[in-house]
């Protein structure tokens, strides 16, 4: 239930039909929300076979078309696809002559503001930028995990009441985002969401390889716990070797990584050096211990560290060792439906 103030019912738009450009995880979800608020799909274009199943699993009934014919059907249109093609496709459908004076077009990409859909403005669209702040499965589950889901939102001031009440009438809790700061609103939902499950999933493949048989069960409780605290305290709650400045614990991880998993060494010494950073800079590190510590990690990065310390020379990595590179990153860009 949302607890954002609701706006006065003269506020909220009329039932609309509504129409979704992109049936991948997202459009299919709003579209599903809004139908369950009162308004009305009429009309979807997807074009692979996955996003032909999510339309027919989620809007029934729902006709799929071409995009100019997704204009020519609904009073609101949402541009559910990702984020690089969305200048290209807003351009196109403008120059297609299909965008109606007073349309609702609203598209779902974090990273851009209203800007992006100037040449449907120029046409007589009503522009909107409402982005939630969730991942989807692209399943019926999705609707149920908009209800509270913020959204980052830039109108215009003239349709802000518009944008408010079609969030709220998703389930969702508006947060105004200035268009100049959209990219850097997307870019901290990247970091915090996308890599989370890069590190989630490299902790997992460690821990069987560690003989562990139900990873998950044992990083369930434990990540759930990290968060939490994380979203009350911040820094207060940095907890393990690195906050510690337990250089010598850092070194044995490094090594170890560098033997059983190379692939992870990178993304673990960079979050290890952000760590240590925070860590110092709120006083849970102490200076001493610092030093030690970013000695381990800059040698890290050249492998010379081994099993028994930094420098120990019985290491796999060290000077004598076998595999002095350091590991590539693994993945960490946003994906296509975190918008």
């Amino acid at each position: 239930m949302s607890t954002f103030p609701q706006p006065d019912p003269k506020d909220r738009p009329a039932r609309l039909t509504v129409g979704v450009v992109g049936t991948g995880r997202v459009g299919p979800a709003l579209a599903a929300s809004l139908q369950l608020a009162g308004h009305r799909p009429v009309a979807a274009s997807g074009v692979s076979d996955a996003s032909r199943r999510r339309a027919a699993q989620l809007l029934p009934d729902v006709p799929l078309v071409t995009p100019e014919q997704v204009l020519e059907r609904a009073d609101l249109v949402l541009l559910t696809i990702p984020d690089d093609a969305l200048p290209g496709l807003a351009e196109g459908l403008a120059e297609t002559g299909a965008v109606r004076p007073g349309q609702l077009i609203v598209h779902t990409s974090g990273r851009y503001g209203t800007r992006v859909l100037d040449p449907m403005l120029r046409a007589g669209a009503l522009p909107l930028a409402l982005h939630p702040a969730m991942t989807f499965t692209g399943t019926p589950v999705d609707v149920q995990r908009l209800a509270g889901c913020s959204f980052g939102v830039t109108a215009p001031e003239e349709l802000r009441l518009a944008a408010e009440a079609l969030v709220i009438e998703m389930g969702g809790e508006p947060e105004w985002i200035a268009e100049a700061s959209r990219p850097l609103y997307h870019a901290a939902l990247a970091l915090g969401a996308n890599h989370l499950v890069t590190l989630v999933a490299e902790s997992m493949e460690l821990l069987r390889a560690a003989g562990v048989e139900a990873p998950d069960r044992m990083l369930g409780p434990l990540l759930g716990a990290a968060l939490d605290n994380a979203l009350r305290s911040g820094d207060a709650a940095l907890t393990g070797p690195v906050a510690r400045g337990d250089a010598g614990t850092v070194a044995v991880h490094v090594a170890e990584l560098r033997k059983h998993a190379p692939q992870t060494v990178a993304g673990y010494l960079a979050m290890a050096r952000a760590t240590a950073d925070r860590a110092l800079a709120h006083g849970l590190l102490k200076p001493e211990l610092a030093e030690d510590l970013l000695g381990v990690l800059a040698n890290g990065t050249t492998g010379t560290a081994g099993p028994g310390g930094p420098n120990g020379p019985n290491g796999t990595d060290g000077p004598n060792g076998t595999d002095g590179s350091s590991g590539p990153n693994g993945p960490d860009g946003p994906n296509g439906d975190a918008r």
